[in-house]
């Protein structure tokens, strides 16, 4: 062959390499594009660390046909999530059922911010007893008696410490009452119980809980009843505080029901985060819905009928409103 006919090889060649390429790029750039999403949680000892993790799991297990990697961020709990959402710091956080109603209405801490109407619902998650565990020696047999005591109160920016604060202010009582008003998070709280630094911790947690059993086995701390009248008058007049009981045998050792009251843990995101991120992240998690009640023990008596509807001030995320239109989870009227 001449010359001159390899260069006409080589010219036709680089035409079909012309003509490819742009199919090529075509396939290349509308691959998914990985989107980064965080969820806020709470203390990793707690019930929200894991939760959270149960669903980023889930989501990223499908992440070759949404293209979203999501992320579990231990944090101080349902306050500061709802203000990191508020600041863009966030694109989803557990937070407590009373703590979502607040920051929607501008209301409690959240009242010099005023209300956050862009804040969405996703979907509700476990119970929230009210908890309060005491040392065998405290002499601690009713939520009353620990006035007087040194008592954990939990970190400012926890839904634990916003509910201690809530029934306090009903019982009329300051910090004063109390001999000390630790402020320890949540992780370290069991410790403190069982060093005697502590005679009473006050949580708001999902059960059954580790962070709740270990000072039970290591120093035979004790869970204590939580009534009266302003507990009460705390359920009449908020209508995401419940009573709640735990159940004898959910401990080692615990052989009478405890009552108390309590709330929800509840999914949160904003309104800016696109409907096919949240509608993905639904789905994840009702589409393996045996396997998200298996990762972990709170989560195993819930419905998505609960979880669609229960426990949610702010109007459902377009994104998971569309996934439970879809699967007949909403009732007229609902997601607002």
């Amino acid at each position: 062959m001449t010359l001159r006919g390899h260069g006409r090889r080589l010219l036709a060649l680089a035409a079909m390499v012309l003509l490819v390429l742009p199919a090529a790029w075509y396939v290349l750039t509308t691959e998914p594009q990985t989107r980064f999403t965080a969820l806020g949680t709470g203390g990793v000892t707690g019930v929200y660390y894991p939760t959270g993790g149960a669903i980023c799991r889930l989501l990223n297990q499908q992440r070759e046909r949404h293209g979203i990697r999501c992320s579990v961020e231990s944090t101080a709990g349902s306050i500061f999530n709802l203000n990191a959402l508020r600041r863009g710091d966030l694109e989803f956080g557990i937070v407590q059922s009373d703590w979502q109603h607040h920051a929607w209405s501008g209301s409690s801490v959240f009242a010099s911010q005023g209300e956050d109407r862009d804040l969405r619902a996703v979907f509700a998650l476990h119970p929230e007893p009210f908890t309060v565990m005491a040392r065998a020696d405290a002499e601690v047999a009713e939520f009353l008696d620990s006035r007087g005591k040194r008592v954990n109160v939990g970190n400012p920016g926890s839904g634990q410490r916003g509910t201690v604060e809530r029934l306090m202010q009903e019982l009329d009582w300051s910090m004063d009452d109390f001999a000390l008003a630790s402020e320890l998070p949540s992780r370290e709280q069991g410790s403190a119980l069982c060093d005697n630094r502590i005679d009473v911790i006050l949580f708001t947690v999902g059960h059954p809980s580790g962070s709740i059993q270990e000072p039970i086995a290591t120093c035979d701390a004790r869970l204590v009843p939580v009534r009266g009248e302003a507990v009460d008058r705390l359920i009449d007049a908020s209508p995401y505080y419940s009573h709640a009981t735990l159940p004898a045998g959910l401990y080692p050792g615990q052989e009478q029901d405890i009552e108390t009251f309590g709330v929800r843990a509840t999914l949160v995101t904003r309104a800016g985060v696109p409907d096919e991120v949240v509608y993905a992240l639904v789905q994840a998690v009702f589409e393996n819905f045996e396997t998200f009640q298996r990762l972990h023990p709170a989560l195993r008596l819930l419905t998505p009928e609960e979880m669609a509807t229960t426990g949610l001030t702010a109007p459902l995320h377009p994104g998971a409103k569309r996934y439970f239109a879809e699967h007949g989870l909403l009732d007229n009227g609902d997601g607002q």
